[in-house]
């Protein structure tokens, strides 16, 4: 198994420091959360650790989705960045959001849809010229939130022929069972637990998930990506990996 931690845990501005203790934790995969105030990253300071990398494009105020032209190209100018500084950093998976539907587009969730189309399609033809792979993360059980069914995912993802990255806490607020949450297209995992209501990144084993039957499920399926453990402190990081330790 590949077991990494994502910044999300660390999100502040001592990013060094950080990637000092994920180093004494012996991690060899970090996805780095290109978010503030870790927007704009020293990519010398990341090369001098000797962690594999995956990027998360930002997450705040973007929207791939959006009927207003402007956003959505400001979104994919983003996404752009992050694609880049994967580039930079040999990494092959970039993590995106398919985006969202604002109240007053919902009587136009079809061309909404259209929007997310086009504009993944537009990054992953720029991702693909520089030898790197966007994988779109199914979305928590949110309000506006595009893509949160799995399945529906999935059938897009196929026609487009890009990756997926599954986020198991997502997957079980919206009611996935975890005997059902693996497909071929997933290329990336992200793990926290939760209770099956809200998204709320406990570390594993504080919630109900059942990451046993996930793993083994990914595993018998010769799942060759990386499991990322998405927690919001260092403390969680900590039980994540004792966990994960003892399956």
């Amino acid at each position: 198994m590949k077991i990494g931690v994502s910044t999300l845990a660390i999100n502040n501005n001592e990013l060094y420091e950080n990637l000092k203790f994920l180093e004494e934790l012996n991690i060899d995969y970090v996805e780095i959360l290109q978010e503030y105030p870790n927007s704009n990253i020293d990519v010398d300071l990341l090369n001098s650790f000797n962690f594999h990398y995956t990027i998360h494009s930002p997450i705040i105020d973007l929207n791939i989705a959006s009927l207003n032209k402007s956003i959505q190209m400001a979104s994919i100018n983003e996404i752009g960045k992050s694609i880049d500084l994967a580039n930079s950093l040999d990494s092959d998976i970039i993590v995106v959001h398919p985006g969202s539907v604002p109240f007053l587009a919902r009587d136009y969730i079809d061309k909404v849809l259209v929007k997310c189309r086009e504009s993944l399609i537009t990054c992953e033809n720029y991702a693909k010229d520089l030898g790197v792979n966007i994988a779109v993360e199914n979305m928590p059980n949110i309000d506006g939130f595009l893509y949160k069914d799995i399945n529906e995912l999935n059938e897009l993802l196929i026609n487009l022929d890009m990756g997926m990255t599954l986020d198991v806490g997502h997957a079980g607020v919206n009611g996935f069972l975890e005997n059902d949450m693996y497909f071929d297209s997933i290329k990336h995992v992200h793990l926290s637990d939760n209770n099956h209501d809200h998204d709320m990144h406990y570390a594993l084993g504080e919630g109900s998930i059942d990451f046993k039957t996930v793993i083994e499920n990914f595993e018998k399926n010769n799942y060759d990506g990386i499991y990322i453990i998405e927690v919001n402190d260092k403390e969680p990081v900590l039980k994540s990996l004792e966990y994960l330790e003892k399956l």
